[in-house]
C-alpha cells in the first residue's frame, strides 16, 4: 500500500472562515474528511499535517524521506517564495504534486508564479478538494522516470 503524505500550509486551517467567495464554506475539518475518504477508496495510507510555519513543513519533508511514497503539498503563501520547502521536496526526491484550491492563475499576479512547484511531478489547481483527490490517485499509479 502506498503512503501519500499531505501538506497545508498557512491559513488553510481558516477554511470555511476565510475569503468563502474564494475557498467555499467548508472548514479544514471537512477537507481532512474529504482527503482520508479518497484514500481510503484509493486505497492508499494518508497522514496530513497543516502548520502556519515554514519550518515545520520544511521538517515534515524532510522526515517524509524513506517512509512516504508520495507528497501532496498546498503550501499555500510559500508557494510564492519558499526556496527552503522548494530545497527540501528536491532533496528528499519524493514525487509530490502541489495542489491549489483555488485557481492561483485567475487570482493576483503575485500568485501567478509557483516557486515550489519546480519540485514536483505537476501541480493541480483551481478544482477545490477535488484536487487533492487526484493528486493522490495520481501519486498512487506513479512511476519515476
Amino acid at each position: 500500500m502506498r503512503k501519500i503524505l499531505v501538506l497545508n500550509g498557512p491559513n488553510i486551517n481558516m477554511l470555511g472562515i476565510r475569503e468563502k467567495n474564494i475557498y467555499g464554506r467548508d472548514d479544514y475539518d471537512s477537507l481532512c474528511a474529504y482527503i482520508r475518504s479518497a484514500a481510503d477508496r484509493l486505497g492508499v495510507e494518508v497522514e496530513l499535517l497543516q502548520s502556519n510555519y515554514e519550518g515545520d513543513i520544511v521538517t515534515a519533508i524532510q522526515n517524509a524521506y524513506g517512509h512516504f511514497d508520495g507528497i501532496v503539498i498546498n503550501p499555500a503563501a510559500f508557494t510564492h517564495y519558499s526556496v527552503a520547502i522548494l530545497d527540501a521536496l528536491k532533496a528528499v526526491n519524493i514525487p509530490a504534486i502541489e495542489v491549489h484550491i483555488s485557481n492561483i492563475h485567475q487570482r493576483e499576479e503575485f500568485r501567478h508564479h509557483s516557486v515550489t512547484v519546480a519540485g514536483c511531478v505537476g501541480q493541480i489547481c483551481g478544482l477545490g478538494f477535488a484536487g487533492y483527490a487526484l493528486a493522490m490517485e495520481a501519486l498512487s499509479v506513479y512511476e519515476a522516470k
